[in-house]
């Protein structure tokens, strides 16, 4: 009888939690199990890491855009999962990619790997696919983690896929990440992780670029 009650205590336990993760899932990732992910991750960010926007990145509610972002450390995509209501593909360096447990996840989200010494063409050409397709794709186009303070010359994927699409970027700044300069404490240490989001910009020339990368950096 008391083994009853137990098992009986655990269903409703998981339903329980079940519920509450599909409750916190604000994008439609057309998986069911990604969206348990999704909504697990909405926990992490908001809870966790205390994110704070002011609303949702305003990507345009279909058809291909970009998104830019400044890098900070290891949590920085799953913030930016976290404010934004459409399925997102990341370009990330292919040893992030290939990290030890999370090779499966990033496949799954449709991360593009990217070979940063040699062949980085080749994923530019599978995101320019992805955009053609019309989907989300976001860029951190610092290449690498750049601290507060600190400047980095900005990678031109971004405006070359930008150029190649005709369509603008979606610019955002992060900010109060505790671990920052790290990937592995960026997402354990606890933040107060805070998105601001600025209107889209058509990187016609290099004043827009560099207007670009003034954002970026805070």
């Amino acid at each position: 009888m008391i083994t009853l009650i137990i098992i009986a205590i655990l269903i409703a336990l998981f339903w329980w939690i079940k519920r509450i993760i599909l409750r916190a899932n604000k994008t439609n990732w057309h998986v069911t199990w990604l969206n348990y992910v999704e909504g697990l991750n909405q926990l992490f960010c908001k809870y966790y890491h205390r994110l704070q926007y002011s609303k949702p990145i305003d990507l345009p509610k279909n058809g291909p855009a970009i998104l830019v972002s400044n890098h900070l450390s290891g949590i920085d995509g799953f913030l930016l999962i976290a404010a934004t209501r459409r399925p997102i593909r990341f370009l990330i360096a292919r040893e992030e990619y290939e990290r030890f447990g999370l090779q499966w996840l990033f496949r799954a989200v449709g991360c593009i790997p990217v070979d940063r010494s040699r062949h980085a063409e080749i994923a530019l050409r599978v995101a320019l696919r992805a955009l053609e397709a019309g989907e989300v794709l976001a860029i951190f186009p610092q290449s690498t983690f750049v601290l507060p303070g600190e400047s980095r010359r900005l990678k031109r994927g971004s405006i070359w896929l930008a150029k190649q699409m005709n369509c603008p970027v979606y610019p955002v700044h992060l900010s109060g990440i505790k671990g920052a300069g790290h990937v592995v404490r960026g997402v354990f240490w606890r933040s107060k992780a805070k998105i601001v989001t600025y209107p889209p910009l058509n990187l016609d020339d290099e004043n827009h670029l560099q207007h670009l990368q003034s954002l970026l950096e805070g």
